[in-house]
């Protein structure tokens, strides 16, 4: 019993030790439909979805960062990079010519007689791909710089979803400001009828001192929202690709508009994310790593040939007999301490890598537009509610201010329904940013209207 309690135990790490692959997870397969929102569509966003939100100013700051964000130019920087990667992979099956001229003069120190000589030749060298390691190669270097096309294409949605989201916070944060301005001068405003009732003997000292207090606070909030603007402004100008020294905005939260999203087919989703596209490409090219990794195991020939001439004078140089090489060279790995192999296992396991990263990314995907769904349904319903407390707080204030100035009710109404129409407003300002920031979170999820353009189709073929 004991012994095959213990073969049973070990007999894993045996399989493991002979390299055994482990078994490979199939990608998930898309759901049938959404489960929050108005249901799945054949429509898809637009790539200029942004437009949506009807704001000529943010339509500027998109063709400013995608002019001159450096992020953005530095991934089409690597799509440059692949492309050399591409072509010095295609050269390999292609043979190697090369032409040489040589001269030298030779002879015996302090004796004279020196001789000189003189040779030109042209010379060529290939290897046969008999086993398809150069076409590896040469499929994956394209499907690297498919991945680096992809890349950029992420890049440019990140872009645009931070430029969207950054835009929507400093009008947000603007409005804040504003909203804690007005705030204030109700607050003095306040104070001065207080100061008036006090000094009729209509007042008590304990009326002015939390009057007082109430102005303080709302002096003391406005400074850290004018700080906050300030950051989220200049967080902007460096996603344009410019200095934060004098970039201001002019829009207003409350003039955009709340587009209305439709969630695109579950099935078409990853087709339709070039971050997912990423992944798939990066798959392909571990693959030809594999099937470079495993043709090193035999043998490779080359075949090589020279045509030249030579003589002791130049000037007979090219009018002399021709003379030619020809020769063919086999070449087997026999022993290499276990190189190879371990190269092979490299390859194998980082292609099991990128394959759980591709699932975990389809997974997250498919959860993604469920999320930002189902984030804009509950946000949109509270946004209802909010107004409805936003109205009867205002109606509140305006009661208890009249009840106040007429001396029918104390200053602790004033005050309670001041500070409930204050937190209203600031909850109406935030609610109306997260409804928009989750939008612009559906359309990144969605791929942004990203579609695979013809030539990386070509490319890939």
């Amino acid at each position: 019993m004991m012994k095959r309690t213990l073969l049973s135990l070990t007999l894993p790490v045996l399989l493991v030790a002979c390299g055994t692959t482990p078994v490979q997870q199939m990608p998930p397969a898309p759901p049938e439909g959404w489960e929050y929102g108005l249901g799945a569509s054949e429509a898809w966003p637009a790539r200029d979805w942004w437009r949506h939100f009807a704001s000529p100013e943010l339509d500027d700051l998109m063709v400013q960062a995608q002019a001159n964000n450096p992020d953005l130019g530095a991934a089409a920087a690597r799509i440059l990079q692949a492309e050399a990667q591409a072509r010095i992979a295609g050269a390999s099956l292609l043979p190697n010519v090369d032409a040489g001229l040589d001269a030298g003069r030779s002879g015996i120190v302090d004796q004279g007689g020196a001789s000189g000589s003189y040779s030109a030749s042209l010379g060529a060298s290939y290897e046969l791909d008999f086993w398809g390691a150069n076409r590896a190669q040469r499929a994956g270097a394209r499907a690297n710089l498919l991945a680096s096309a992809y890349d950029r294409e992420t890049v440019a949605l990140t872009l645009t979803a931070g430029v969207a989201n950054s835009y929507l916070q400093v009008l947000s944060l603007q409005e804040r400001l504003e909203i804690a301005r007005l705030n204030l001068e109700l607050a003095e405003e306040i104070l001065r009828v207080v100061e008036a009732r006090v000094r009729n003997g209509a007042g008590t000292p304990l009326d002015l001192a939390r009057q007082r207090a109430v102005v303080a606070r709302q002096r003391a909030s406005v400074e850290p929202l004018r700080q906050q603007e300030r950051d989220a402004r200049a967080a902007l100008a460096l996603l344009l690709g410019r200095t934060p020294q004098g970039f201001q905005t002019e829009g207003q939260l409350a003039a955009l508009a709340i587009p209305e999203v439709v969630a695109g087919l579950p099935s078409e989703l990853l087709a339709r994310r070039p971050d997912i596209r990423q992944q798939e490409a990066r798959l392909l090219a571990a693959d030809a790593d594999i099937a470079v990794a495993r043709a090193a195991f035999l043998p490779s020939v080359r075949l090589t040939g020279a045509l030249g001439t030579r003589s002791d004078v130049f000037s007979e140089l090219f009018s002399g007999d021709l003379l030619y090489n020809v020769g063919a060279s086999l070449t087997q790995p026999i022993f290499n301490a276990g190189r190879l192999r371990a190269q092979r296992d490299l390859t194998e396991a980082r292609r099991l890598e990128l394959l759980e990263q591709y699932r975990g990314a389809t997974l997250q995907a498919f959860a993604d537009v469920d999320l930002a769904l189902s984030a804009i349904e509950t946000l949109a319903e509270q946004a209802f509610q909010q107004e409805e407390e936003l109205a009867q707080t205002r109606r509140a204030f305006t009661l208890a201010e009249a009840r106040y100035r007429e001396g029918a009710d104390d200053l602790l109404s004033l005050l309670d329904a001041q500070q409930s129409l204050y937190q209203a407003e600031e909850n109406n300002g935030l609610l109306r940013l997260a409804r928009m920031q989750a939008i612009v979170t559906l359309y990144r999820s969605l791929g942004g209207g990203w579609q695979e353009p013809v030539e990386q189709l070509s490319a890939a073929e």
